[in-house]
């Protein structure tokens, strides 16, 4: 089968692409066979990436963690009518991912594809709506009527995590460029502010939460703004390993959620959540879309990689 791989370049990142042999289902796994798969560029510097989960050397990874497909086989210990299922998901982040035209995914790590929704459209979802979903509602427990600082709201979690907000009946303010106000308006966030332009700390304190998905400085500067029974949650891939014991309290990554994965599919067959796709792009252009070399972007959302012709 067709697939791309990490070069295992610290200095240079990038795909190569490469051939493997189809990859066979053990006990509790389904094989997908890969229609489109969500690109999220930080990937290639996460530790799974570039080690084993018992911290070895790990080579030539396949990207791309989030998918939408078709159930091609199961394991020797499922039902076998799970065959031709559509789904959604996402797989472990140190197994092989779906930049290729087929992948393994533990059966609890899928639920059935929202139905108005492509496959091109499936795939921007299971990472950036868990991440929301499982940072707002399981960690930070939003509620109605608080204040929640959303740091990059036009990203693929950003946008999940403002309509889940507002969803939550939370006061909601993002940090974007000026190009993505008023998109981020509709979504949901009642104030929207300048990250290039203006400092996020002189516009607004006194939150409830806040959800953090740049890191950095970004993060350093906003511990002042929570009040004293404030939560900071953050994604930010520099937190792991932090040694500081605020933001490694505050630092998570997201999982697999059967469940979630079914109620975000109703939300979004329901009109109450909406994706966006960037961009779409071939399997062969999967090293230009890691990079963020692919023109004609809108800005917001997430760029997919299509592996059938026929995945609209």
């Amino acid at each position: 089968m067709n697939v791309v791989r990490f070069n295992d370049s610290a200095e240079n990142p990038a795909l190569v692409a490469a051939t493997a042999p189809q990859p066979k289902p053990g006990p509790g796994e389904l094989l997908i066979r890969v229609h489109a798969a969500g690109v999220t560029p930080t990937e290639l510097i996460w530790y799974p990436t570039t080690h084993t989960r018992d911290g070895g050397k790990r080579t030539g990874a396949i990207p791309g963690h989030e998918f939408s497909g078709v159930v091609e086989a199961v394991g020797p210990d499922l039902d076998p009518r799970q065959i031709g299922r559509v789904v959604y998901g996402m797989n472990d982040w140190f197994a092989d991912g779906a930049s290729a035209e087929y992948c393994l995914c533990p059966a609890p790590s899928v639920a059935e594809k929202p139905s108005r929704l492509s496959h091109v459209e499936a795939a921007t979802v299971p990472i950036g709506a868990l991440t929301a979903w499982q940072g707002l509602l399981d960690r930070a427990h939003l509620q109605s009527g608080e204040r929640v600082l959303i740091h990059g709201g036009s990203g693929a979690v950003g946008i999940f995590a403002i309509q889940l907000a507002r969803r939550a009946g939370a006061h909601v303010i993002t940090t974007a460029s000026p190009r993505n106000f008023d998109f981020l308006s509709q979504l949901g966030a009642h104030e929207t502010i300048d990250y290039r332009n203006e400092r996020f700390e002189e516009r607004t304190r006194d939150l409830d939460v806040v959800f953090d998905t740049v890191g950095g400085e970004t993060l350093a500067r906003s511990w002042d703004l929570l009040k004293p029974e404030g939560r900071m949650v953050t994604i930010a891939a520099q937190s792991e390993g932090t040694k500081d014991s605020r933001t490694e309290k505050a630092f998570f990554i997201v999982e697999p959620h059967q469940r979630q994965l079914t109620e975000i599919a109703r939300l979004l067959d329901e009109g109450e959540l909406r994706c966006f796709v960037d961009a779409t792009v071939p399997l062969t252009r999967a090293s230009e879309a890691y990079i963020g070399s692919i023109p004609g972007r809108k800005g917001h959302g997430k760029i997919v990689l299509s592996l059938i012709a026929q995945a609209e």
